[in-house]
């Protein structure tokens, strides 16, 4: 297992410290707020081009402007991207050119309190923290391709703990639905669309991986949560919230570090990879460290593979 030199108080500006990634291309999905700002932000100082894929371009040019003000190595831009409406991503990716060397899928939302569906007829979380991410790595793919050791990294969650993918019932059809396992169930989904990508995609350079970035609480995307069960969860929580820096640490470490090049498929948290809960662990709490088995199973990976190709045609 690969071990990294970082931590659970490492920020993004210490992961990435001493790495220059001058003339390197990079994507960041929900670009503009929370740790997707952070993430950016630290690309662009080392040097990068970095295109922040934003549901709200407005927000992302105030993003992009800052950023760029602040910052004389690389450079930030705004791209349009809708993650729960394929036709948006199908837009991004059709006017991507050139090489990719980094794409990290950090948009995502979060407990929303009604079942709703995509246009496509996807229920929300899933439709948006994992099929608009797979849509958009596919797209991406010959780009990535064309880099030299493209990174992908999927921003997943502690909370797939909750759920893993019902294959069965994906949309909440027969169930009755509960925000909580809707968002858990798609955060089990990127875990194993890094387990999958990393084995289809092995021969063309291109590594995925899976990070947690911990519980950062005062971000945008627990807007959705009703105020008692958010406080709940800061009451009942391990360890200190963490910073901006600090949540956004884990991704630039996979995304950048030198000690994990050639790593891919795993999940990483705390800015290490993670150890598997094994199939013998029947009740998981929600705070417990590691990845459960069904998130990295490679059966699993495959069938999502398939359902979710068919999805988004």
């Amino acid at each position: 297992m690969s071990q990294t030199s970082f931590g659970w108080g490492t920020t993004a500006e210490q992961a990435i410290a001493g790495i220059r990634l001058d003339g390197k291309r990079a994507v960041v999905t929900g670009a503009s707020s929370g740790i997707g700002v952070e993430t950016a932000r630290v690309l662009v100082e080392a040097g990068a081009e970095v295109t922040l894929a934003v549901r709200d371009p407005e927000a992302g040019a105030r993003v992009a402007t800052q950023i760029n003000a602040a910052n004389s190595a690389g450079s930030a831009r705004v791209a349009a991207l809708d993650l729960a409406d394929l036709a948006s991503v199908a837009a991004f990716t059709d006017a991507w050119t050139g090489p990719l060397d980094l794409l990290v899928n950090n948009a995502g939302v979060m407990a929303i309190p009604t079942r709703q569906l995509s246009p496509a007829g996807w229920e929300l979380h899933f439709a948006t923290n994992h099929l608009g991410h797979f849509a958009l790595a596919t797209g991406l793919h010959d780009a990535l391709a064309a880099a030299d050791g493209a990174r992908i990294v999927s921003l997943t969650s502690r909370g797939h703990l909750r759920a893993p993918v019902d294959f069965d019932d994906v949309n909440f059809d027969a169930r009755d639905y509960d925000p909580l396992l809707g968002y858990g169930q798609s955060k089990t989904a990127n875990v194993l669309f890094a387990v999958e990508a990393a084995r289809r995609w092995a021969d063309d350079g291109i590594t995925a991986n899976a990070v947690h970035p911990g519980g950062i609480m005062d971000t945008n995307l627990s807007r959705h949560m009703p105020a008692e069960l958010l406080e709940a969860a800061k009451a009942t929580s391990r360890q200190v919230a963490k910073t901006l820096g600090q949540g956004a640490a884990t991704t630039i470490v996979v995304a950048t570090s030198p000690q994990l090049s050639g790593v891919t498929g795993r999940y990483f948290e705390d800015c290490q990879p993670a150890e598997t809960i094994g199939r013998e662990a029947t009740d998981i709490p929600g705070h417990a460290h590691g990845v459960a088995w069904y998130a990295v199973d490679p059966d699993n990976a495959a069938r999502l593979w398939e359902l979710s190709s068919k999805a988004v045609g």
